[in-house]
């Protein structure tokens, strides 16, 4: 049988977990027909490890960028760094994962600082953006959309997609796509059902998020790549359509936003 292809929009693959046994997983992303991996970044010291990590495995590619929550990892240097890294190699394909965070966190305007030149960076070099979202999608928003009016709005993709349907249809109309992980496949994740079912099916990726979130019925244990499967597989299941059908489209839209290959 022939199986579907598949993108992870978004792994972490440089965290200790993964040291003893990363060709192993390598084999099982491939044996569950996943073709191309995006590696995100959350802090610049993190890259130099990704690059080495995109050396190893072809199918990888990255981005660069610094997370909400690590805000101490900004420092006077840090945007040319990034700059210096995305002009540097061409496997470099998003400025991130960057965005808000109050949930974890309360510094708004300390986020918004880091925020906003990555974002100018992003279009600048005319690439896209991966958005980290929690618990602030106001303030989110109303950065984007002040941009948008500006024509000075990056492309890009709400990350690990928590929100309910009237913010998802809000980034939609600013042009953004939305990821699902392994959230979706958490059965009380109402929220995020409903919006796997409304969006369109030419704005969605999938992606692990791993080590993070791993999906039912491995909840609770390591991530990794070979589950975004599973996450395709649940979203078939609520939008009523072939899994075959879902790995096309979000395989697509991924190589559509990122320029993959």
């Amino acid at each position: 049988m022939t199986l579907p292809t598949l993108i992870d929009s978004h792994c972490h693959l440089v965290f200790p977990n993964f040291e003893g046994d990363l060709d192993q997983v390598a084999h099982r992303w491939r044996a569950a027909g996943v073709v191309s991996l995006l590696h995100a970044c959350v802090e610049p010291s993190e890259i130099p490890a990704i690059r080495l990590l995109a050396d190893r495995f072809s199918e990888l590619r990255y981005s660069v960028g610094v997370h909400p929550l690590d805000t101490q990892h900004w420092q006077r240097d840090t945007l040319s760094v990034l700059r210096s890294a995305a002009l540097d190699d061409a496997r470099v394909v998003a400025i991130g994962e960057l965005g808000l965070d109050l949930f974890r966190d309360s510094n708004l305007e300390e986020q918004l600082m880091i925020l906003r030149p990555q974002l100018d960076l992003a279009n600048e070099l005319d690439l896209p953006v991966i958005i980290h979202c929690r618990d602030a999608a106001a303030p989110m928003l109303d950065e984007l959309r002040s941009r948008h009016e500006k024509g000075v709005c990056p492309r890009g993709v709400m990350h690990c997609w928590g929100g309910n349907l009237s913010e998802m249809q809000n980034f939609l109309e600013l042009g953004f796509y939305i990821s699902f992980s392994g959230t979706v496949t958490f059965p009380k994740a109402a929220p995020i059902h409903s919006c796997a079912l409304k969006v369109p099916e030419e704005r969605f990726l999938v992606e692990t998020d791993c080590p993070f979130l791993a999906p039912v019925p491995r909840r609770g244990k390591r991530n990794e790549p070979a589950y975004v499967a599973d996450v395709a597989a649940r979203l078939a299941e609520i939008r009523g359509q072939s899994l075959v059908s879902v790995a096309t489209s979000s395989t697509a839209n991924a190589r559509r936003l990122f320029d993959l290959n």
